[in-house]
């Protein structure tokens, strides 16, 4: 076993947290022999919650673990850092605009930016799943200068694997047989579920999903609507929202970026649009298809765009320009 890694997760006290910490640290995300330092950030009111992580996480008994570290305080949590896992973030409470929202949010993530670029690796893998993700992460990135802005990443692959079980459902196939789906652009209502490109193996042969599916209504309607609601619809039975299934989704993300996407297979993932061929312009935290290999992530290069998927895919990054205008005035401010 090699030198331990240092990885953050912020919001440790908190259920999405309580569902990925486990997973972690057994080895699912880097590997069962990869030796790991946890630190755990939260806010000031629920370090005694996260006393009770920490206990829990001691009585797993598990060989990986080195070190666990709880902490209020940004220097210690950000210090010498391989990967930051920022769930964390203010949430939506009732009667609560989006722009208020972002308000609080612009001032967390520029702070936690900011510790970024002071403390951490200049290497450090970032990943933001707090809301509203994508902006989130753009101003993490803005605040982190000396960090390459190819580094920061926000989740964008729950509703990426929300997808693809939509049409395993549909199809009364495993998940695994379903590929190369894509979420373009925001992790919000307008993001835009993709599956022009997508194969699904049928018997033991590649067929593409519209022509699995036999039925374009339901790919253009349900399906889409489905996948863009889905978190409401969590929220609205569970009265909590979707927690195992975002962390599941963060091991994902985090374990591709790790070791590489399979080969003919590309994952979304929310990145910076610099350089991108889909007309999506500049400077915005987008959700693209990728291939990852060496811990460097690629745009999916080439894939023809229809009308359909054009109009979607222009207004999620309409719905994403807004927001970083919002934000960027509350930066300046913050």
């Amino acid at each position: 076993q090699g030198e331990p890694i240092r990885v953050l997760v912020t919001g440790a006290a908190g259920q999405i947290a309580y569902s990925l910490l486990y997973s972690i640290a057994k080895g699912d995300v880097f590997g069962k022999d990869q030796p790991l330092i946890l630190m755990l950030l939260d806010i000031t009111p629920m370090m005694t919650v996260l006393e009770g992580v920490v206990m829990e996480l001691q009585d797993c008994a598990l060989p990986l673990l080195r070190e666990v570290v709880p902490t209020d305080k940004e220097e210690v949590a950000f210090k010498d850092l391989d990967v930051a896992i920022l769930v964390g973030s203010m949430p939506r409470r009732e009667g609560m605009e989006r722009k208020d929202l972002l308000k609080a949010n612009v001032k967390i993530f520029k702070a936690q930016g900011s510790a970024l670029d002071k403390y951490a690796k200049k290497t450090v893998k970032v990943v933001v799943v707090g809301n509203p993700a994508n902006t989130n992460c753009l101003i993490a990135s803005k605040s982190a200068p000396s960090i390459p802005k190819e580094n920061f990443s926000c989740l964008t692959r729950l509703d990426h694997n929300r997808a693809k079980s939509q049409i395993a459902l549909k199809l009364g196939v495993t998940a695994n047989d379903v590929k190369n789906v894509i979420i373009w652009g925001n992790h919000s209502s307008t993001q835009y579920p993709d599956v022009n490109h997508a194969k699904v193996n049928m018997k033991g042969k590649e067929v593409g999903v519209y022509e699995a599916i036999k039925n374009d209504s339901w790919l253009k309607g349900d399906f889409i609507q489905t996948v863009q609601q889905r978190g409401a619809a969590v929220i609205k039975a569970r009265k909590l929202s979707s927690a195992m299934s975002a962390a599941k989704a963060i091991c994902d993300h985090v374990r591709d970026i790790w070791f590489g996407t399979p080969a003919g297979e590309f994952v979304s993932m929310g990145v910076i649009s610099d350089g991108n061929s889909y007309g999506v312009p500049e400077d915005l935290l987008y959700s693209f298809p990728v291939v990852i290999k060496d811990k460097t992530w690629k745009f999916v290069e080439g894939l023809p765009i229809n009308d359909f998927s054009r109009e979607k895919m222009d207004l999620t990054a309409k719905e994403l320009t807004e927001e970083k205008e919002t934000a960027v005035e509350f930066l300046s401010s913050a």
